[in-house]
């Protein structure tokens, strides 16, 4: 009789890390819309970030497209404050505007992830995935988080090593794929 080899996997240890902030969405030129992409996409005091989304939501004339990026990177921002339902508000209000940014339903999945609203957070991850997401290896990631929180281990450690396999550097996914083990068993 053949004996063909199975793999299982088993988790070393259990608990998995919040999802890491998204991709910001560019919004071009010199106004506060454009200030307001940069604190999203490259740091700096998440206060003065989202005061100058306000600003620019407040303020500048943006086109409908710049008007929805700048609400999705606010929701970045309010992200990391740790203001969830006022990142999911954003999140929102700027897809329902532009439903076109594959990177808002990566977001939106990684804040429905911290509200652990894992079936959300899978709709929306598995949609930026599919609609061609800038950063896959964040996405793949924050679907790893939400197949792990849903007890889909072998889906969880195949999202992790995608992650790694798109972007090797990406050390979150390499520290989470130390706690697996890949176990053969045989088969009769």
């Amino acid at each position: 009789m053949d004996r063909c080899k199975l793999f299982a996997l088993t988790l070393v240890a259990s608990a998995a890390v919040a999802a890491p902030a998204g991709a910001a969405i560019t919004v071009l030129g010199n106004g506060l819309g454009s200030g307001c992409y940069q604190f999203a996409e490259f740091g700096g005091n998440t206060k003065d970030g989202i005061a100058t989304c306000d600003a620019a939501l407040d303020h500048d004339a943006l086109s409908l497209a710049d008007r929805a990026a700048t609400f999705i990177n606010r929701g970045i921002l309010r992200s990391r404050a740790g203001d969830s339902n006022g990142a999911l508000d954003d999140y929102n209000r700027g897809l329902n505007m532009d439903g076109t940014h594959a990177e808002g339903f990566v977001d939106r999945g990684a804040t429905f992830i911290a509200l652990q609203r894992y079936q959300d957070a899978m709709t929306d991850i598995n949609k930026g995935i599919e609609m061609g997401a800038h950063n896959p290896h964040i996405a793949y990631y924050d679907r790893a988080i939400v197949n792990e929180a849903m007890g889909n281990v072998r889906a969880a450690y195949q999202d992790y090593k995608k992650a790694v396999e798109l972007e090797p550097k990406f050390t979150l996914a390499t520290q989470q794929l130390t706690r697996f083990k890949v176990v053969r068993k045989e088969a009769d």
